[in-house]
């Protein structure tokens, strides 16, 4: 079989397609087809319209376990953000226009590139190529200013009524069986844009360390600036992006990301690794595909609440996908407890993560950028408090921080780090662990770890910084080099 066809319910898809099977969002995510890898193109046709639905997850999953998803993750999360921040739309909206040159508005639904209608293919390809979804709806409408893109989204199958199939069942064999192009990819001083927010609680830098990386980047003849959530249509002066601010999906962080990454920016921490790390669901199945200790974890459904205890004890650990900084993290001590709470956060998402409770005086965090081993440190718990973050009412408070050099840190900790970050790119990762006896858990993987002065510097300094902005001086040259290399 060449492809895995994932629907919500067994009765959307009564098509037979050669080449392909066909299953449910339930039994991929946690039935036997979670533990098929057979197939390498999983064509994800549930219904998508929040990060929290069962197809979101089955994108996600899919990545996490070497297949090759369509739609991916990152593209259901662009397409919730409005279209008109995709550099290719205008050149749409031209197309929209030659499409329909005395209409006023015009609907077009794109099944696998091709128009459903059959009028208007180029134009569905184009919007195929931006969004790298297999079923499109977009609506345009024609203005004062001309003709502009005013909605995209992506369709499940279920929406597809039956004059339609015809028509969706044959793309849908031209895409499986064929071979469709990839989409095309686009082709003074150094400079730096870094993304802060000087309101944030909790940013990943404070102040002195942004200076310190002013100062790294002056020196080594880098041009940096600190810009603000309302720089974003100034990406395009810089040829980097650095993002010190909290990064979040659905939020001003990972749009400037996908931005920036759209321009040909270089950019740290890249769209992909945002989506991958902000998903505690899709961390659990990486590092469970890769072999790599985590601790004892039942991925939770509303099904399945009632095997926590047997399998893990009490108290357990409860993880929304999507919590950082100690936030969306909760222990249960009693049964009763841990139903309430799981079933509270399963309230806001298909799928929670519950693993064995492993105290311990400090977290290990061991940072990662460029695929080398950047520093490590011993978080220490807060005080009176089991995680590193303790927030009660309007108040935090947070565990001293201890930094080693990478030789003071056991060799075990470094390179299991060191694999698991691996994984995700070559961005800046912070990779947490704990270390019980002769045994090393991955906890979790960060995206935009912190670097703050005081802290994570405590032991290189000033190199620290140097070495931040050598990697972008040196990823900004290479680049250039190979646009040069492409020119004509």
């Amino acid at each position: 079989m060449k492809a895995l066809i994932v629907v919500n319910r067994e009765d959307d898809w009564p098509h037979a397609i050669p080449g392909a099977a066909v299953t449910t969002a339930k039994s991929y995510l946690t039935g036997p087809a979670a533990n098929n890898e057979h197939y390498r193109q999983v064509v994800n046709l549930c219904r998508c319209a929040r990060t929290d639905d069962a197809g979101f997850y089955v994108s996600l999953l899919a990545e996490a376990r070497g297949q090759r998803p369509l739609p991916t993750a990152k593209a259901l999360e662009d397409l919730h953000a409005s279209p008109a921040n995709a550099p290719a739309v205008r050149e749409i909206e031209e197309l929209a226009a030659q499409a329909a040159p005395t209409a006023r508005k015009l609907e077009l639904d794109v099944y696998f590139g091709a128009d459903a209608r059959g009028k208007h293919d180029a134009l569905a390809g184009r919007l195929f190529s931006l969004a790298k979804a297999p079923l499109l709806r977009a609506d345009f409408r024609r203005t004062r200013e001309g003709w502009r893109l005013q909605k995209l989204r992506a369709l499940s199958v279920s929406e597809i009524g039956s004059p339609d199939r015809p028509a969706l069942i044959r793309a849908a064999t031209r895409f499986i069986n064929g071979h469709p192009d990839a989409p095309a990819r686009r082709a003074g001083q150094p400079s730096l844009a870094i993304l802060h927010n000087t309101d944030a609680p909790l940013p990943p830098s404070n102040r002195a360390a942004l200076e310190g990386f002013l100062r790294a980047a002056k020196a080594l003849g880098l041009r940096a600036e600190i810009i603000d959530r309302q720089a974003i249509e100034r990406l395009g002066e810089f040829d980097a992006l650095f993002l010190r601010d909290t990064t979040f999906l659905d939020h001003y962080t990972y749009r400037f990301a996908k931005r920036a990454a759209d321009l040909g920016l270089v950019v740290i921490d890249d769209p992909d690794s945002i989506v991958q790390c902000n998903n505690k669901v899709f961390l659990n199945e990486l590092l469970t595909r890769h072999h790599i200790s985590m601790p004892r974890t039942v991925m939770v459904h509303r099904e399945n609440i009632d095997t926590i205890v047997p399998t893990l004890g009490l108290p357990v650990v409860l993880k929304e996908p999507g919590g950082g900084f100690s936030t969306g993290v909760h222990k249960a001590h009693t049964p009763a407890e841990l139903e309430t709470l799981a079933r509270r956060m399963l309230e806001k998402s298909e799928l929670i993560i519950a693993q064995a409770y492993m105290p311990t005086e400090y977290d290990w965090r061991v940072t990662v950028l460029d695929r080398r081993v950047l520093f490590v440190c011993q978080y220490f718990m807060a005080p009176g408090h089991w995680q590193v973050h303790k927030y009660e009412h309007d108040a935090h408070s947070e565990g001293h921080t201890v930094a080693l050099s990478i030789g003071e840190a056991p060799r075990l900790v470094v390179d299991t780090a060191l694999r698991a970050a691996n994984l995700i790119g070559e961005g800046l990762y912070g990779v947490d662990l704990k270390l019980i006896g002769e045994r090393c858990y991955v906890i979790e993987i960060n995206d935009n770890a912190s670097i703050d002065a005081g802290n994570e510097d405590q032991i290189l300094n000033d190199a620290l910084y140097r070495e931040v902005m050598g990697v972008f001086l040196r990823r900004i040259r290479e680049r250039s080099g190979a646009v040069a290399a492409a020119a004509p």
